[in-house]
């Protein structure tokens, strides 16, 4: 290995280790946040918090792991650019991608260990974590007793209400009030009132020993007869002293090692994920067959029409009618069809009233039973193909994260190149923004593809597919030692297609000092005083900032006509529509995207309210555009210049990409009225 691969190596990891440190800790932090519910209260040892921590630690990866490649690839090649090493590089011959190239072989090894990680730790901390998550959901909280509020005892059918608590251990008790449900749990059966309590057990007793004085004891009574109920029967007594004695020997009956739950979906690895998607595809098209099978078994279809052995033809009809054969049971002609001919009439012309009775009425049983059919299994179906879109996401998850890392270095690492910002501060605020774009991108691709509205693979590859073009871009432009964004090369092309002029570069502040009277002069002799043309409109601007208006110009022989009055007049309303365009086009989109945040999120009431409220602001905004366009119209005929125009075709593209037809036809409705003006001055 060459000194330079070695020096650039070794400043990526030492960067690379601290970043992850941090970002580790903060995510660690941020994850006991999260589930500090799950943790508060409950007389946990440290070996069960760190085993907590530990086994949550896995499924923080995929988060740290790209975001710390990020950001160390656009600190440490922000960091050579700063202090002029890429300068030194490349004056010895040597260029970014050379500089590279050490790094480039580690992402990539460090992709494979992130496969292996999320293919093999991952699941296994997943295991671990959820069925802690599961064992520490059955320890209850320590008892406690708070006064002014009833108190429920968990795992048991106790709830207790004190006034106060006095003592050294707040073992005193005043105005007690005690409920006690019923076996099954529906109704408070028991109630116990008390005006003193003591509290005897110990706090680490397994039994809770309630000493009640000078109380009542009210207890419903439940008759066998059903009549009998509708008088609310109940017993009362009252008691002098009365003890009770409340096991607390459940709350502590939780075995933390417990892992008897291991078929979730992030618990399986590649080669599992993929035969329990195979397996729920084979269970996926059982369930089809066997429920395309039950509709056609209640349609009721084999059991009305039985197939007929025995088919008569006409020719054989009129035999029988020349030899008057006679029969048990007469034959009905006029239901039985020529085999030699097709039948056009109406169906029910082939049966009597009793069989189309029959006929009409099974049709409708058939029909309202295979609706309920289909909806009590609609709800299982979407159950099931959440389940089988989540295993699915979860195999191309850990596939795409080696990838994710690849191609978030080739995005931070010229990045990093082109803002030549080192340290903490741009590059940090960079790379949170490009990561928090990507995260956010791939959770609405996944909770879309959750209820199959979008492809569950293609879900999973979405923000890094998004980010592949970027790093390509960025790559390209950091090898041509180009600057982050070329925008002459996007304005230029399009500046010729609005046929918008170039602005003059020349500098007009000499006529801020000028009077008014000078500034008359410097229009109508801008020839002798040697001033460009581009001179008399900026003094015409000038003289209409003093309050000068166009009529008094007019007045004052300055221009040759009032056309460019109302040309004024036709460019100020197409401002004012072209504002209020925006503002509207804007307000539909931002709440566009807010109805689809809304329904990830199954939020009804916000998702229904934004989409009405962006349809309205859309529907005025393609009003107003349409208005600006009669505005564009009016001022081209108006000056007389019908091949300065904007492209009709390109008005029309521009009804969805507004805010770029608005900023360019901003500035071309502004040079064209400039040429206008100078057309009409003398």
């Amino acid at each position: 290995m060459k000194i330079l691969d070695r020096y650039i190596l070794t400043t990526y990891l030492k960067t690379f280790l601290s970043v992850f440190s941090i970002l580790l800790l903060i995510f660690v932090l941020q994850m006991i946040w999260l589930y500090i519910k799950e943790l508060a209260g409950k007389d946990l040892d440290l070996s069960t918090i760190m085993k907590f921590i530990i086994y949550g630690l896995p499924k923080l990866m995929p988060l740290v792991l790209p975001l710390t490649i990020l950001l160390t690839s656009i600190m440490v090649f922000g960091n050579f650019a700063e202090n002029y090493e890429f300068a030194a590089m490349k004056s010895t011959g040597i260029s970014l991608q050379r500089a590279m190239a050490s790094l480039s072989v580690f992402i990539v090894v460090l992709a494979f260990i992130s496969f292996w990680f999320s293919n093999s730790v991952i699941p296994w901390g997943e295991y671990n974590f959820f069925n802690l998550r599961k064992n520490l959901a059955k320890v209850k909280p320590s008892m406690a007793i708070a006064e002014g509020q009833f108190n429920q005892i968990e795992s048991t059918p106790y709830n207790i209400k004190v006034d106060k608590k006095t003592g050294d251990r707040g073992q005193f008790l005043e105005k007690v009030i005690i409920h006690q449900k019923s076996p099954n749990g529906r109704k408070n059966a028991t109630i116990i009132t008390a005006n003193n309590g003591e509290l005897i057990s110990r706090e680490d007793s397994n039994t809770l020993k309630l000493v009640l004085y000078d109380g009542f004891y009210y207890k419903d009574i439940t008759p066998k007869k059903f009549k009998e109920r509708k008088k609310y029967p109940f017993a009362k007594s009252s008691f002098d002293t009365y003890t009770m004695n409340i096991d607390l020997s459940n709350l502590k009956k939780v075995d933390i090692d417990d892992k008897s739950y291991s078929n979730k979906y992030s618990m399986l690895n590649v080669s599992e994920l993929d035969y329990t998607i195979d397996s729920l595809a084979v269970k996926h098209d059982n369930n089809i067959s066997n429920f395309s099978e039950t509709m056609f078994q209640r349609s009721g279809i084999t059991n009305v029409i039985t197939p007929v052995k025995t088919i008569i033809s006409k020719t054989d009809l009129d035999y029988i009618d020349d030899q008057e054969i006679e029969f048990k049971e007469p034959i009905q002609k006029q239901r039985v069809i020529p085999i030699d001919s097709v039948y056009t009439g109406e169906i029910t012309a082939l049966f009597n009233n009793t069989k189309n009775s029959q006929f009409l009425n099974s049709a409708i049983s058939a029909i309202n039973s295979i609706d309920q059919l289909v909806k009590n299994k609609k709800q299982p179906q979407e159950r099931e193909l959440k389940w089988f879109n989540r295993h699915i996401i979860s195999f191309h998850e850990k596939l795409a994260l080696p990838f994710a890392c690849i191609i978030l270095f080739f995005v931070g690492a010229p990045l990093g190149a082109l803002i030549r910002k080192g340290g903490l501060g741009l590059p940090m605020v960079i790379a949170i923004l490009l990561f928090l774009t990507y995260h956010f991108i791939g959770i609405f691709a996944m909770n879309s593809a959750k209820n199959g509205s979008f492809n569950p693979i293609l879900a999973s590859w979405f923000s890094t597919l998004i980010m592949l073009p970027l790093s390509i871009f960025l790559t390209r432009r950091a090898t041509a030692d180009k600057g982050l964004f070329d925008f002459d090369s996007i304005t230029e092309p399009l500046k010729k297609f609005f046929k918008i002029k170039q602005n003059d570069k020349e500098s007009f502040k000499f006529l801020h000092s000028f009077t008014n009277d000078e500034l008359y002069n410097a229009i109508q002799n801008y020839d002798t005083l040697e001033y460009s043309e581009a001179s008399r409109f900026e003094a015409v601007k000038l003289l209409n900032s003093r309050g000068i208006t166009t009529d008094t110009l007019i007045e004052n022989d300055i221009f040759k006509t009032d056309t460019y009055k109302t040309s004024e007049y036709i460019s100020k309303n197409y401002k004012d529509h072209s504002i209020f365009a925006i503002t509207l086009y804007v307000i539909g989109i931002v709440l566009l995207v807010l109805y689809f945040v809304f329904k990830n999120n199954k939020l009804p009431s916000l998702e229904l309210a934004s989409i009405q409220l962006s349809i309205i602001a859309l529907i005025v905004f393609v009003i107003y555009y349409i208005k600006t366009l009669l505005n564009l119209n009016s001022f081209y005929k108006h000056i007389n210049a019908p091949k300065r125009k904007p492209n009709v075709i390109l008005l029309s593209i521009g009804l969805p990409l507004y805010f770029i037809i608005f900023i360019f036809l901003k500035f071309k409705i502004k040079e064209d009225l400039k040429q206008n003006c100078l057309d009409n001055l003398k």
